[in-house]
């Protein structure tokens, strides 16, 4: 996974939207590349929806359990 991402980071970001100013610049473009992923992107295997929206859906289906109790 941590490949993937790396690879798709470096395809997407690195090499498309440089040439980059200073590491400043490069750095603040990977926050905002690091939230579009986790919250905006749309994700084929997730219905194409974001995974963030995904996570939030996914956390409304199920049960809620009761706390165990510990002696």
């Amino acid at each position: 996974m941590a490949e993937a991402f790396n690879s798709l980071y470096k395809a997407e970001l690195v090499r498309n939207k440089g040439p980059w100013r200073g590491l400043d610049d490069l750095e603040m473009a990977t926050v905002e590349y690091i939230d579009w992923y986790n919250n905006r992107r749309l994700h084929g295997e997730l219905g194409h929806v974001p995974p963030a929206e995904h996570e939030e859906l996914h956390a409304m289906t199920q049960p809620v359990t009761a706390p165990l109790k510990t002696s």
